[in-house]
């Protein structure tokens, strides 16, 4: 007749203590002191580093280890593309899958948070002394799927492309994209055009095929059509206002940009002429 799993239990456990009898080799304070001994290491070797760090460079004089910091950032500039560090790829590409804002939670909280709590809750549901790979078929299939699709994730993430404002100044996308909407020559709405293209709002929006459609943010090649300048401006001013707690204000550009802003998005009409105003 099978054993019970309790019953088992404790004949590990009596075998388990007769080994340290034996051998002497008991988990404390043995086995914790090898682990403090090793995060001491750890801690030391970081400690060292750092020191060297901070004593071998001087400024942005770089030492073996690199300078203590490099030019200053400019929070002005539109030719950088924020992206999160190379372990987070994963999460990052996944966002890009899920559509904001009906399943987007899936990706942010949902996927990580299960695979998170089988993973904290291993020791309970799997209780078997059997580690052979060999005999745990199921766990060696979802550890190799979990590393095969966080793999693909990642290389994905790391090799997305993003469209730099400066590249569509260049290549002269705003010309096109005055002449598809129809508002050549109207000096205000072709400055907000370049505006729209520096400042970053492809890496959310889609504009006339362009952009990246993050977080749930709206198609706006037709956008003139539902309201007039000055609401954008109120809108780029204040997005929170208008119940939009994603998108970040954009009060920093000065009226008068804001009005080119402004200009530009009351003149997109999805290829219509705009009224004569």
């Amino acid at each position: 007749m099978a054993k019970g799993l309790g019953e088992q239990n404790r004949e590990w456990y009596a075998r388990y203590k007769d080994d340290v009898k034996k051998e002497g080799k008991a988990f404390f304070p043995r086995a914790m002191l090898h682990d403090t001994i090793m995060g001491i290491v750890v801690v030391g070797v970081i400690i060292g580093l750092a020191v060297i760090w901070f004593y071998d460079a001087d400024g942005t004089e770089a030492g073996v280890l690199g300078p203590w910091y490099e030019d200053p950032a400019e929070p002005g500039t539109t030719d950088f593309i924020p992206r999160p560090d190379w372990y987070f790829y994963f999460l990052f590409y996944l966002l890009r899958i899920f559509e904001w804002p009906e399943t987007v939670v899936i990706a942010t909280v949902g996927i990580p948070t299960i695979l998170l709590m089988l993973l904290i809750g291993l020791p309970f549901y799997d209780r078997r002394r059997e580690r052979r790979p060999s005999r745990r078929p199921v766990a060696m299939v979802a550890a190799v799927l979990t590393v095969l699709s966080m793999g693909v994730l990642t290389y994905k993430g790391a090799t997305a492309e993003e469209t730099l404002g400066s590249t569509l100044i260049a290549d002269g996308v705003p010309n096109e994209w005055a002449e598809k909407q129809g508002f050549v020559g109207n000096q205000k709405a072709e400055a907000g055009a370049e505006l729209f293209a520096a400042t970053g709002c492809l890496q959310c929006h889609i504009y006339l095929g362009l952009g990246a459609g993050n977080l749930g943010a709206p198609d706006l090649s037709e956008i003139g059509q539902t309201n007039d300048v000055a609401y954008f401006v109120q809108y780029l001013s204040n997005p929170a206002r208008f119940g939009n707690t994603v998108m970040g204000s954009y009060s920093y550009l000065g009226q008068e940009n804001l009005a080119a802003l402004g200009a530009f998005l009351e003149a997109s009409k999805g290829g219509e002429e705009p009224d004569s105003r």
